[in-house]
């Protein structure tokens, strides 16, 4: 990010600013917290973390989704059980699960490594689960011009099982469909049948 759209100028400035943040927090949260050897270094380790669980701001998703010529498959393409980590936005806890992804190619394919990519692209952020399934499947539907596009994702989300009702184990299911997966019956049977199978 550049510093007019309100982002680091660079990542030394970013550590900085970030363990000096953790720093207070540890205080307030422990005040004996710089007496134990364990927390000393926390907040730089801290800093890292964020950072490194956030780097999906930098990704370019037009790059990352170079496509090829299909050589004439235009059938679905579908990849399931893509795993993924990523902070919810509310109360900065992970939730956690699995992405699967049908479309259907229009004379264009993708590397089937650049799913999982593009997973961790918008999963690496500040995120609700309504919007990484929406993120996802509108990149697919933009940069590879599909025919359709199903996303499935489900997810347990920490926020509700450490705190709050505190429900281990919930898993909290969305779904975003786009063109021929919306419009056609049978071409989303295909897909939830391609991305459901054990």
């Amino acid at each position: 990010m550049s510093d007019h759209e309100g982002g680091w100028s660079d990542e030394q400035q970013r550590a900085e600013e970030l363990d000096r943040a953790y720093r207070t927090i540890l205080s307030t949260a422990e005040p004996d917290t710089w007496h134990r050897d364990g927390l000393r270094e926390t907040p730089m380790r801290a800093a890292k973390a964020l950072a490194e669980l956030t780097d999906g701001y930098d990704t370019d998703i037009g790059a990352l989704l170079k496509t090829f010529d299909s050589d004439g498959h235009d059938e679905m393409v579908a990849q399931s059980g893509i795993h993924f980590y990523s902070l919810c936005e509310h109360h900065l806890l992970p939730f956690h699960g699995v992405v699967h992804i049908a479309y259907i190619p229009k004379g264009r394919i993708v590397g089937l490594s650049k799913l999982a990519r593009l997973v961790d692209a918008f999963a690496r952020r500040l995120q609700v689960q309504e919007r990484l399934t929406d993120e996802i499947a509108n990149a697919l539907e933009k940069h590879l011009a599909t025919k359709g596009v199903m996303v499935i994702v489900e997810a347990e989300h920490l926020c509700m099982a450490m705190r709050g009702v505190r429900r281990p184990g919930a898993i909290t299911r969305t779904s975003a469909v786009r063109g021929a997966m919306k419009k056609k019956p049978e071409a989303r049977a295909e897909a939830q049948s391609l991305l459901t199978k054990e």
